[in-house]
């Protein structure tokens, strides 16, 4: 049978006993109202009827005790007497009800017969007692049936009670029949019903757990033998799903695992707690790793604490506060230089699930530039002492010669004057690059006025620009707090992007100095809308002695002082640039 026709002929039931059980209580209250209602109507004209009686009779009386008789007003009272005797025996219903009426009516007539000689009467009352002894029985004869009729009312007020207690008991046991159907019908259909949802519920979590080995029950609502049947057809396929997606998953897993075994560099893989879940073996061998540190954060595995606190910040989502230092790490007797970089590993839904670590060997190239910055430090010192006696030398000698604006002489002389010029800059340049690189640079902090700051900086390069067919532009975003800068240093910075800008701009073109805050930051960028920088050589602008684009002067320090100056100040600096969509160098100063 289906699960509604069960649930349809329960629920009839349970309603058909209910409605019986209240259909019953609404006749027998309404016999019981009926009954009632006619033993009182009954039973209150009979009463209605010996008051009337009563009253006539004592009218009678004061008539014949009056002092003048009158015999139409008796006459009256006695025709009166006589409808309410005949109402009262037309009341009667039982031979007792009117044998009563009879004896009324007995009495009543030898009353009648004092009262036809009135005279008589009334002379001898006071010396002759049949007139009082007929009263009286005619009294007696009413008070009698008086009472009887009360005392049925009495009788039947009581048996009324007795029925409505009996009413209402039936009622209570059609009540508790009704409850004690519908709570065995409640258990019933809960039993069957419950247990086999119950079981599926049970399937359901095993299935759940990855266990497809479930018994699915067996009922006897047609609904639910489907929904069983279906449910393990639910599970078989899902259990061939799980296999196929778990040997997918496992093929790529390989996959994934030749991939990073196969990459160069060394990559360390964290879980969202900071603990190491995966290395590859170009990492293990930088780190030189001879056990399985799995399950260890970073810190405990190298003995350096610090790098847990790097991981922790990256793994909340917060960026890390200044450039990260080159990983010393010893192994086979040497000392290795290993740069590293943190990367958060964010889900869909954007929490972060875990982050990696990615190691580059740098300990040949720490050592490269390493002798680079000496010989470029002792070179530019060499160089500058001669460059500067030939400059002060050339100098003398233009003083001396003398030749028309003309001539041949005058434009070789002013081409080696710009040339000397551009190599003291060029030694200069050397000079500062290699105090940055060395760490002799100092800064003088002062509490500086960013947008003044930007204004003069327009106003050193108005006059290039105006050359250049540019417009040079400052744009501050909101009120800017003073920021302890080295400001000789960061107008060395400025002048550097705004002097690449310019350079690599078309003419008419636009440059755009800004700044702005951003939270505890200051950003200051120099936007052109020149002729771009691929992605492909974004990464080594900012290193020295690099030059990109078509239009290149100096020796490609510029952007690599920029570098030193922006990491010598706690911050950072970047850019944004498309091919043919112009450039976007900017500074992250913190305050």
């Amino acid at each position: 049978m289906k699960l509604r026709s069960q649930l349809f002929l329960s629920s009839s039931a349970l309603i058909t006993v209910a409605l019986f059980g209240l259909l019953l209580g609404m006749f027998s209250v309404w016999q019981l109202s009926k009954g009632q209602n006619q033993a009182m109507t009954r039973n209150l004209a009979i009463i209605d009827a010996s008051l009337g009686l009563r009253q006539e009779m004592g009218t009678q009386v004061i008539l014949m005790i009056a002092d003048k008789l009158d015999r139409d007003a008796l006459k009256t009272s006695d025709a009166r007497f006589q409808q309410w005797l005949g109402k009262a025996s037309a009341g009667a219903i039982d031979d007792s009800d009117r044998q009563a009426v009879a004896e009324i009516g007995r009495a009543y007539a030898h009353y009648q017969n004092l009262l036809k000689t009135p005279l008589a009467v009334r002379r001898q009352l006071l010396n002759n007692d049949d007139f009082g002894h007929a009263l009286r029985a005619l009294r007696d004869r009413i008070n009698a049936i008086q009472m009887r009729y009360v005392e049925q009312m009495h009788s039947a007020q009581t048996m009324m009670r007795e029925r409505a207690w009996l009413i209402t008991g039936l009622l209570g046991l059609i009540g508790l029949a009704v409850l004690v159907i519908g709570f065995i019908t409640a258990h019933s259909i809960a039993r069957r019903f419950s247990q086999p949802i119950e079981a599926l519920a049970r399937a359901a979590d095993q299935i759940g757990q990855g266990d497809f080995q479930v018994s699915l029950p067996i009922s006897q609502a047609a609904e639910l033998t489907t929904l069983s049947r279906r449910f393990g057809l639910m599970a078989e396929a899902v259990q061939k799903f799980k296999n196929s997606n778990i040997a997918a998953l496992m093929a790529e897993q390989r996959r994934l695992q030749a991939v990073l075994d196969s990459i160069d560099d060394g990559l360390l893989i964290f879980d969202r707690h900071g603990l190491l879940e995966h290395f590859n073996p170009v990492a293990q061998r930088q780190l030189d790793w001879h056990d399985q540190p799995l399950g260890q954060s970073l810190g405990h595995a190298l003995h350096k604490p610090e790098l847990d606190e790097q991981l922790q910040r990256v793994l909340q989502g917060k960026n890390l506060e200044q450039a990260l230092e080159d990983l010393q790490i010893e192994a086979d007797g040497e000392t290795r230089l290993l740069a590293y970089s943190l990367t958060p590993v964010s889900h869909a839904s954007g929490h972060i699930q875990g982050a990696v670590m990615v190691l580059h060997d740098v300990t040949k190239q720490r050592t490269f530039e390493r002798v680079r910055n000496e010989f470029v430090l002792r070179a530019s010192h060499e160089l500058r002492t001669p460059v500067t006696g030939m400059h002060m030398a050339f100098g003398l000698l233009q003083e001396r010669l003398h030749f028309s604006d003309e001539a041949r002489e005058t434009d070789l002389l002013r081409t080696i004057d710009e040339e000397m010029h551009r190599l003291v800059r060029l030694i200069n340049d050397l000079l500062n690059f290699s105090r940055y690189q060395n760490g002799l640079q100092q800064l003088d902090r002062r509490p500086c006025d960013l947008e003044q700051l930007l204004q003069q900086a327009q106003q050193r390069f108005a006059a290039q620009a105006a050359e250049h067919r540019v417009t040079l532009s400052v744009e501050v975003g909101g009120a800017l707090p003073e920021i302890d800068l080295d400001r000789l240093q960061i107008e060395r910075a400025l002048d550097n992007l705004l002097g690449n800008a310019l350079r690599h701009s078309h003419a008419d073109g636009q440059v755009r100095l800004q700044a702005r805050r951003q939270g505890q930051r200051l950003i200051v960028s120099v936007e052109d809308d020149g002729e771009g920088i691929p992605y492909s050589q974004q990464a080594r602008i900012f290193e020295p002695f690099v030059q990109v684009g078509r239009k290149t002067g100096g020796a490609g320090l510029g952007l690599a002082l920029c570098k030193e100056i922006a990491q010598l100040h706690g911050g950072r600096i970047g850019v944004q640039s498309r091919p043919r969509q112009g450039a976007r160098f900017y500074l992250e100063l913190p305050f």
